[in-house]
C-alpha cells in the first residue's frame, strides 16, 4: 500500500502546473483566484510533506497528534479558511547559534500553521519560479548553495573580473517591510483572500518569555513561508533592479550571485564597483533596509590580484561567501584559479559543535550506539564542505574529530580507555568516513 502523501490531488497538481505555465508565458498576468487551491486534499499532501519529528509550536501539537484525526482537523481548517476565520498563532521564539558570539532567532509555527504555510509557499513557487532570475540560488527547486559557489567560481575564472563587492544586509529577516512585501505580491496576485492570509502570517507575531510580541516588520525564519517571501522581496529590490538598471549602466563586466539574503557583485572596473556599492546602499534604504556599514566592502580580486598585492606590498584579498573563504590561487601548471576553503569562523564553529556533542553523548549512550551518528556527522560535513581545493580543511577537521573523540572516550571514567594505538585498532573495525571531495568546481561546465 502506498504512503498517503503519494496519493496526490491530481486536480490541484494540474492547476499548479497550469499556473506555472501561464506565469511563464504571460509575465504581466495577475492571478485573481488562488485561495480555493487550499482544499483538504492539497493540505493533506502538505501535511505529509512536513518533518515528522520537528519541534512543536506554542500549541504543543505534534505531527502524530494532529494526524490522529487528520480528515476532521483538515475539514475544520478549510472551513475556517473559506469564511476567513483562520488566524495563525504566534510562532514560538527559539535561538540557535549564528556564530561564536551571536544567536539567530527562529520562529516555530504551530503544526496547523505549518500546513497552511506549506500550501501557500507551493502556490507562490508555482507563480514566481517563472519570474526569478538565474542569479538567485537560495530556496529554489533544483538549485543549491554549491551551484551558487560554482557560479562565483566560473564568473571570476571566465570573465574579466577585477573587483568584488562583498555585501551584507543588516538583520534582513527581522527588517523586511510588510508594506513593501504586500506591494510586491500585488504585482502578480490580485486574490484578496490569498493576500489577506499572507498578511495575517506576517502580522502573527511570536511568543517569547511568556509574552506575545506583535510584528510590524520582518519575516520570521523557521517557517515554510519565509524563504519564498524573502526571495520575492529581493527579486524586486535587488535582482530585477540589478539586471535592468545596474548592468546596462556599467562600463565593463558586472555580475550578481545571490543565495537568500547573501550576495556578492563581481565587477570589472573600480569606478563601476564604487558606483554600484553606493547605489546598493541607496536602493536598500529606499525599501527600509540597510547594508551593514562594516561588513559591506569593495576588494580587488581576480587573476591579477596576486601581482597587484606583491607590487603594493600587501596580502592578497579574500572574501567569505556561503561558509567558504574564496582566495586567489594557482593550479599545478601555474595558472590562476579561485581557491575555496572552509572559512575560519565556520571551521571553529563546526569543531566547537562536534566537541560539545561528543562531550554530552559519551556517557549518555554506549559508543556503539552513537558511533553511526558520528559517522553521519562527518559525512554531512564532507557533503557541504567537500569542494575542489578544500581537502586540507577536510583533513584537518577529520584529524581534530579523531582527537576529540579519543579525548572524550577516555573521560568516561578515571581509567583511560584507549591509547592512540588502541584507538587506531578500534578504527580498523569501526572506521570513520575519510575526507573526500564531493563537488568538483574545477571544470568548465556551464553555470546553471
Amino acid at each position: 500500500m502506498r504512503e498517503p502523501y503519494t496519493e496526490m490531488d491530481n486536480s490541484t497538481q494540474t492547476k499548479l502546473a497550469l499556473i506555472s505555465e501561464r506565469a511563464r508565458k504571460e509575465p504581466e498576468l495577475q492571478f485573481t483566484s488562488l485561495a480555493h487551491l487550499l482544499n483538504v486534499r492539497f493540505l493533506k499532501e502538505c501535511y505529509y510533506s512536513l518533518g515528522r519529528d520537528r519541534a512543536s509550536g506554542i500549541d504543543g501539537v505534534s505531527w502524530t497528534e494532529y494526524g490522529k484525526d487528520l480528515d476532521g482537523n483538515l475539514n475544520n481548517l478549510v472551513t475556517r479558511l473559506k469564511v476567513k476565520r483562520y488566524k495563525p498563532l504566534p510562532s514560538k521564539r527559539v535561538y540557535i547559534p549564528k556564530n561564536e558570539h551571536e544567536e539567530r532567532p527562529l520562529g516555530l509555527p504551530a503544526l496547523e500553521d505549518k500546513i497552511v504555510q506549506k500550501g501557500i509557499s507551493r502556490i507562490l513557487e508555482a507563480i514566481y519560479e517563472a519570474d526569478f532570475l538565474n542569479c538567485s540560488y537560495g530556496f529554489r527547486p533544483a538549485r543549491n548553495c554549491h551551484q551558487a559557489i560554482n557560479a562565483v567560481d566560473k564568473t571570476i575564472m571566465t570573465k574579466p573580473i577585477s573587483y568584488v563587492i562583498e555585501a551584507d544586509i543588516k538583520g534582513y529577516f527581522d527588517n523586511v517591510s510588510h508594506k513593501w512585501m504586500m506591494e510586491f505580491l500585488q504585482v502578480r496576485i490580485k486574490d484578496p483572500s490569498f493576500l489577506l492570509l499572507i498578511r495575517r502570517f506576517l502580522k502573527a507575531g511570536y511568543f517569547e518569555a511568556g509574552q506575545i510580541v506583535a510584528t510590524e516588520q520582518g519575516t520570521p525564519q523557521g517557517g515554510n513561508l519565509s524563504p519564498i517571501l524573502s526571495n520575492i522581496f529581493l527579486h524586486y529590490v535587488l535582482d530585477l533592479w540589478f539586471e535592468k538598471k545596474v548592468k546596462p549602466q556599467a562600463r565593463g563586466a558586472c555580475h550578481l550571485v545571490r543565495y537568500a539574503d547573501d550576495f556578492i557583485c563581481m565587477v570589472q572596473y573600480k569606478g563601476d564597483a564604487q558606483r554600484i556599492e553606493q547605489a546598493l546602499r541607496e536602493r536598500f534604504a529606499k525599501f527600509d533596509l540597510e547594508l551593514h556599514p562594516e561588513k559591506t566592502r569593495i576588494i580587488s580580486f581576480g587573476r591579477y590580484e596576486r601581482e597587484n598585492a606583491n607590487r603594493q606590498n600587501r596580502k592578497t584579498n579574500t572574501f567569505d561567501f556561503l561558509g567558504f573563504t574564496h582566495y586567489c590561487d594557482t593550479s599545478r601548471r601555474g595558472k590562476f584559479i579561485v581557491g575555496h576553503k572552509t572559512s575560519l569562523k565556520k571551521f571553529r564553529m563546526k569543531c566547537k559543535d562536534m566537541n560539545n556533542w561528543l562531550r554530552k553523548i559519551r556517557n549518555y549512550k554506549k559508543a556503539k550506539e552513537w558511533w553511526p551518528v558520528l559517522q553521519a556527522k562527518l559525512r554531512g560535513h564532507y557533503q557541504y564542505y567537500g569542494v575542489s581545493g578544500n581537502m586540507r580543511s577536510l583533513q584537518r577537521f577529520y584529524s581534530l574529530t579523531l582527537r576529540m573523540t579519543l579525548k572524550w572516550l577516555n573521560r568516561r571514567s578515571q581509567r583511560k580507555s584507549f591509547s592512540w594505538n588502541g584507538f587506531y585498532r578500534y578504527l580498523e573495525h569501526y572506521p570513520l568516513p575519510m575526507p573526500k571531495i564531493v563537488h568538483n568546481l574545477y571544470t568548465l561546465s556551464p553555470v546553471v
